[in-house]
C-alpha cells in the first residue's frame, strides 16, 4: 500500500501512466518496423530523377503481388554483393524487348510510357533482349536512370526471384538516415 499524500499518489499514477503509455508506443513502433515497415535510403545514382543520394524510403513487406511501376529494394546475392533499388519493367510471363538503337523499352510488344526516366535507354549490358520472357516467379528491374544502371539487363543482377524483394517503396521521407540500400 503507497504511504502518503494524495498530490504523491496523483504523482506517482501520472508518471506510471506516462511511462506505460510511452513503452506500449515504442513496442507497437518496433513490431511496426519489424514485420510491417522497414526504413532504407538510397545510396547511388540509377533510380535519378525519382530518388537520389540520400532520400530515405520507407518499403513495405506486405506487398507480394508487384506490378509495373513498382520500386522495389531486392537482396538477391550478386557479385556486387548489394542490395539494389529498382523499378518493375515485367512480371512473370511477360515479354521484354528492348530497342538500344532508339532507346525504347517495350512489354508485350507495347513501347512503355516511363516519364520517370533519366533519359531514354541507349545502353546495352550483356544481355540482347529480343522477347526475352520473364521466368515464373521472377521480375525484370531497371534502374530510372536507365544509362547508370546495373540491372536486370545485366548478368551480374538478371531476373529477380520474387523471393528476394525486401519489400516495396511506399513513399520517401527525406534525405540522410542510417541504413543503406545500394543503389547502382
Amino acid at each position: 500500500m503507497f504511504k502518503g499524500s494524495k498530490t504523491q499518489l496523483k504523482i506517482a499514477t501520472f508518471c506510471f501512466d506516462m511511462v506505460s503509455i510511452f513503452a506500449t508506443a515504442a513496442l507497437a513502433i518496433a513490431i511496426c518496423f519489424t514485420f510491417f515497415f522497414r526504413t532504407v535510403v538510397v545510396d547511388g545514382s540509377s533510380m535519378n530523377p525519382t530518388l537520389t543520394h540520400g532520400d530515405r524510403l520507407i518499403i513495405t513487406a506486405m506487398a507480394k503481388d508487384y506490378k509495373y511501376g513498382d520500386i522495389v529494394v531486392c537482396s538477391q546475392p550478386n557479385p556486387m554483393e548489394k542490395t539494389l533499388i529498382k523499378r518493375v519493367i515485367a512480371t512473370e510471363g511477360q515479354k521484354v524487348t528492348i530497342d538500344f538503337v532508339n532507346g525504347v523499352v517495350k512489354v508485350d510488344g507495347v513501347e512503355l510510357d516511363e516519364p520517370y526516366i533519366a533519359e531514354k535507354t541507349y545502353r546495352e549490358e550483356g544481355i540482347a533482349f529480343n522477347n526475352t520472357v520473364v521466368p515464373e516467379g521472377c521480375v525484370f528491374v531497371m534502374g530510372d536512370n536507365r544509362n547508370n544502371s546495373t540491372d536486370s539487363r545485366s548478368p551480374m543482377v538478371g531476373f529477380i526471384d520474387t523471393n528476394y524483394i525486401m519489400g516495396r517503396v511506399l513513399f520517401r521521407l527525406s534525405p540522410q538516415f542510417d541504413m543503406h540500400v545500394a543503389d547502382f
